[in-house]
């Protein structure tokens, strides 16, 4: 089970958010465990702490990985915060991990890569109707330059071109005819593959990413127990400046401030964790304690 998916910062996310036994743990995107069970281990309070994914997949391996009395809630992590909010729980660690799992991205048929033909999908949660190739093919011109530039940060001209080079060519049905058509229309070389920005973006907008994580933010701290512990792993630039921004604004009320920054700076993977999974180059955990 544990190879299903490498946890990035692990050792990092143990030493900053410093659980202990008999911790109240709230997982927001468990995911294969990774994290949690490492977390588990020291806290032993399986019956106080719930896992929450929206992947189908994630979900049936946690429900195989953990004893029965942890709670798992399959959704996502807005609609899980508001239930848990509602019903007057609260935790003494919350961990978010906002990155795409390395079982999404390998799955051919998940369609969350350029890597290999699959159909057009990027579905977290496959019981969302709406699906990558439903934006591609059709939103209009001017919408997926919005798409392309907001959530991708491509260059407005190069967004527009691209748009317009998508509309030209619809239908598209799977990932490498999107990813041929765009590297058809890149002129010189580079190391990134000139369909990544693209893919990103669309992938942000089908499951809503951005706007799940500005919801869900405000109610973290009202989460959290007296000197709680709040992790947030970030994979991009976009995600970062979201939790960064929040933040900011949460510990800047002096002795009324919801939140206490812990790392000023965000903590990102040494080179010996990028050996093993390169995969944790882009990732940034920012640790804030509850007042």
């Amino acid at each position: 089970m544990e190879k299903l998916h490498t946890p990035v910062l692990l050792s990092e996310v143990l030493a900053t958010l410093e659980p202990h036994p008999g911790d109240k743990y709230l997982d927001l995107t468990a995911g294969y465990g990774g994290h949690a069970s490492k977390i588990l281990d020291v806290t032993q309070n399986y019956k106080d702490s719930c896992l929450v994914d929206r992947d189908e997949f994630a979900v049936s391996n946690l429900k195989q990985k953990f004893p029965h009395d942890i709670t798992i809630m399959h959704t996502d992590f807005y609609n899980a915060v508001l239930q848990l909010f509602e019903c007057g729980k609260t935790f003494d660690i919350i961990l978010a991990d906002f990155g795409v799992s390395s079982p999404q991205l390998d799955k051919e048929e998940r369609g969350f890569s350029f890597k290999n033909e699959a159909p057009l999908d990027m579905r977290m949660d496959q019981r969302q109707k709406r699906t990558a190739a439903d934006i591609v093919n059709h939103s209009s011109e001017k919408e997926l330059v919005t798409i392309l530039v907001k959530y991708g940060e491509e260059n407005p001209g190069r967004a527009a071109m691209l748009a317009r080079e998508i509309v030209h060519h619809r239908p598209i049905n799977t990932t490498t005819e999107l990813a041929d058509l765009i590297k058809s229309k890149t002129r010189g070389h580079s190391k990134v593959h000139p369909a990544t920005k693209a893919f990103q973006a669309i992938r942000i907008a089908v499951n809503d990413e951005l706007g799940q994580i500005e919801r869900t933010l405000p109610y973290l701290p009202k989460l959290l127990n007296k000197n709680g512990r709040l992790g947030i792993i970030t994979f991009h630039s976009l995600e970062d400046r979201l939790v960064k921004d929040y933040f900011k604004t949460a510990s800047s009320f002096g002795e009324e401030s919801e939140l206490t920054i812990v790392n000023k700076k965000p903590i990102i993977a040494e080179e010996q964790e990028l050996v093993i999974n390169p995969r944790a180059r882009s990732a940034k955990l920012r640790v804030a304690k509850r007042n």
